[in-house]
């Protein structure tokens, strides 16, 4: 299922949600100035390269490569699927959270998913981009808080496709599965010399979001007192 929207109002603009999408598109511009081999030379000194963050883990170097490789993107496809994802989930999720817990969500996830892959593959040389992991940290976040909210999304029946309004807990959860069985069917396939999908990254991520999340509610009020029950359509 490709989602295009969730029925889940929120109560307040989206700011931080919007700067991160903003940020991310930005980013991807200027990639798109520059030559294949600038770019490739970008990615090599300024994104995660697994092998040189296994070597150097604790240093302020590889904390600023993890930051700049959250917002760096392979291609058009890449980056409009992991906007997509953060556009329809984002909202709700900093609405609930509030902007401070939000990002620190967002980042910490990140992060999670970036030490998960190289965790997988630490002799890696090829660079790790995109800002799937952290995005995955937000999903999991709404899969936890609003599991029964209606999300609106396209399926693909060979030729044609159909709209469908299911759960967020059975779009996510299904996307959470793909992801464990594809990184499970992706364990000792080399990368050394090529690209691919960072799965244990997605994975990482999303445990990350949905342990986060249960630790600010135990631990921390709701941002500006208690909050009214969010409203959606359930099921």
């Amino acid at each position: 299922m490709l989602p295009i929207r969730d029925v889940n109002p929120t109560r307040r603009a989206p700011i931080l949600t919007y700067a991160l999408l903003a940020a991310n598109v930005i980013v991807f511009l200027i990639q798109l100035g520059m030559s294949e081999r600038e770019l490739f030379t970008t990615f090599i000194n300024d994104a995660v390269v697994p092998l040189r963050l296994s070597q150097n883990l604790f240093s302020v170097d590889s904390l600023v490569d993890m930051i700049r490789s959250m917002f760096f993107h392979g291609g058009w496809l890449h980056l409009l699927s992991n906007m997509l994802y953060l556009w329809i989930f984002g909202d709700n999720v900093e609405d609930q959270l509030g902007k401070v817990l939000f990002l620190i969500l967002y980042f910490a996830s990140g992060f999670a998913a970036i030490l998960a892959q190289v965790a997988i593959d630490p002799t890696s040389t090829v660079p790790l981009v995109g800002a799937s992991g952290a995005i995955a940290g937000v999903l999991g976040s709404y899969a936890l808080m609003f599991p029964r909210a209606g999300v609106r999304g396209l399926v693909f029946l060979g030729f044609f496709a159909q709209f469908v309004e299911l759960p967020a807990l059975v779009v996510l959860g299904f996307w959470f599965v793909t992801q464990l069985f594809s990184g499970a069917m992706s364990l000792g396939v080399t990368t050394a010399t090529g690209g691919g999908v960072a799965f244990f990254a997605h994975i990482g991520g999303f445990v990350v979001g949905v342990g986060l999340t249960l630790l600010f509610r135990l631990v921390l009020p709701p941002p500006g007192g208690s909050r009214p029950q969010p409203v959606y359509r359930r099921y």
